[in-house]
């Protein structure tokens, strides 16, 4: 798996999910169960309907019902979020099981699956940049701050994607070694928040 291809993927669900531009649609995930692609492609569906959650909460005529429940669906999504990307670092941990780290092998600041998620969530803004680019109800002005915009964000892409594809190889030759760190999120446990446990006395 490298950068390129989980960019590919990652435009592939973004074009996929307009299709239907539904944030409840099913996903038509076309790769094999737990296979990686399999992950990535799940991983930025969840991403895709995320962004568009986010769009519906900031609705400023929004009604406070609607935003409750706007609010739980994104504390779903962000749970399924983390859940994926630990999935993926379980991946290539096992893939680089093998591999012995040399005595000076360094340990990254960020997990692959950590970086991943970032380069999904830049997939997600050049593509709805690039939207804003070609607006007809929008001034000259916007349209160009908006061209600007996009010409960092695919910078920021091919930049973060050399690191992911650096981080991958010095992790293959022994030369920096991964763990799978647990984001053990609290909020949505009902043992572990105490507005949850508290409300069942």
């Amino acid at each position: 798996m490298t950068s390129e291809q989980c960019n590919r993927i990652f435009e592939q669900v973004i074009d996929d999910y307009h299709q239907y531009n539904d944030i409840y649609a099913d996903p038509q995930n076309p790769f094999s169960e737990n296979t990686i692609e399999d992950l990535m492609y799940a991983k930025c569906w969840i991403d895709t309907m995320q962004w568009h959650m986010e769009d519906e909460i900031r609705n400023p005529g929004i009604q406070p019902v609607e935003a409750v429940k706007w609010k739980r669906a994104i504390d779903h999504s962000n749970q399924l979020r983390t859940d994926i990307v630990e999935d993926i670092d379980v991946y290539f941990l096992d893939k680089f099981k093998e591999v012995t780290p040399s005595e000076t092998a360094r340990f990254n600041t960020e997990s692959p699956a950590g970086a991943i998620d970032r380069l999904s969530i830049l997939a997600l803004k050049i593509y709805h940049m690039r939207l804003e680019t070609v607006r007809t109800d929008a001034t000259e002005a916007h349209i160009a701050k908006c061209r600007q915009k996009l010409f960092v964000l695919m910078q920021q892409q091919t930049d973060l994607s050399l690191a992911i594809d650096e981080l991958l190889e010095d992790i293959a030759n022994g030369d920096k070694y991964m763990k799978v760190y647990r984001q053990m999120k609290m909020y949505n446990d009902p043992a572990l928040n105490p507005v949850l446990y508290n409300n069942k006395k």
